[in-house]
């Protein structure tokens, strides 16, 4: 934190001091006006009751974001996504119901300017296995992204939307299947758990799916640059700086390549599989 006072707005009168949890402003008499000064600004909390108590708005807290410079492997996985400013707090994927090679002009929009807008990596997703699995990779090799807004319209059978959503709430199971959906073989084998989670406490989930208008996103970026909180629908957003762990750059194992040809009976065994491999 570094507070700001103002020197020709203070009036010394104390009331900054008084309610100071933490005793940092102080005043002193100097020549013949009183003023604030600071002692120990480094044990400021951030609480800010210093700015809203002050009648002459002469005290201001600024908090300085935390940053981190992606690797130069980063992104790990290739695919269909743009990226964009890497010091971004968002990423936004975007919900695919047609091919790849023909992609919807709603959903190109929607990347193009998702990426013109100041998201750090925009892409789409079809489905609830190797596509999460892909952008978990991403993400959590870069720890500045804290949001991840998914719009679109759901996957039609896969329901990749709700899969990643579910991703993040619930985590996945000793099956490597995320929990709560519905989504058509939701199983993530080709990434470690240590991953999974660090995804989980990475990131919190912006939920737009239906929406395919390019404004209601773009103001969903637009609100996870706030530097303090600020209200978008239902959510409180603002940039809370990177994570604080280093990043992982791995890339996905690809030990299951066709997730349409996996038998629901034989998980336990493929478990054990890569357990083995692992080991």
């Amino acid at each position: 934190m570094k507070i700001k006072v103002d020197g020709d707005k203070c009036s010394g009168c104390g009331i900054c001091s008084d309610t100071c949890p933490q005793e940092i402003l102080k005043v002193r008499t100097t020549g013949k006006r009183r003023i604030v000064i600071l002692v120990g600004e480094e044990k400021c909390s951030g609480c800010r009751t210093c700015e809203e108590k002050c009648p002459e708005k002469a005290i201001q807290i600024e908090e300085e974001i935390r940053k981190v410079k992606p690797q130069e492997d980063y992104p790990p996985e290739g695919g269909h996504f743009l990226r964009g400013n890497d010091y971004s707090p968002a990423a936004v994927v975007v919900l695919l119901n047609s091919p790849y090679g023909d992609l919807p002009l709603e959903v190109e929009t929607l990347v193009r300017v998702a990426v013109e807008c100041g998201a750090a990596l925009a892409g789409t997703l079809q489905t609830a296995n190797i596509g999460i699995e892909k952008i978990v990779a991403n993400i959590v090799a870069n720890p500045n992204i804290r949001y991840l807004i998914i719009c679109g319209r759901e996957v039609v059978g896969h329901r990749a939307g709700e899969a990643l959503k579910a991703l993040i709430k619930e985590g996945v199971n000793e099956s490597r299947a995320i929990r709560e959906t519905t989504a058509l073989k939701p199983y993530l084998f080709n990434i470690s758990m240590d991953v999974v989670e660090r995804f989980r406490k990475q990131v919190a989930a912006v939920d737009l799916i239906g929406v395919i208008d390019s404004s209601t996103m773009k103001q969903a970026v637009w609100t996870c640059y706030q530097e303090k909180p600020t209200t978008f629908q239902n959510y409180t957003l603002y940039d809370v700086g990177a994570y604080a762990d280093p990043p992982i750059c791995r890339k996905i194992r690809w030990t299951i390549t066709r997730f349409d040809l996996i038998d629901e009976n034989e998980i336990e065994f493929l478990i054990d599989e890569i357990n083995a491999e692992k080991g």
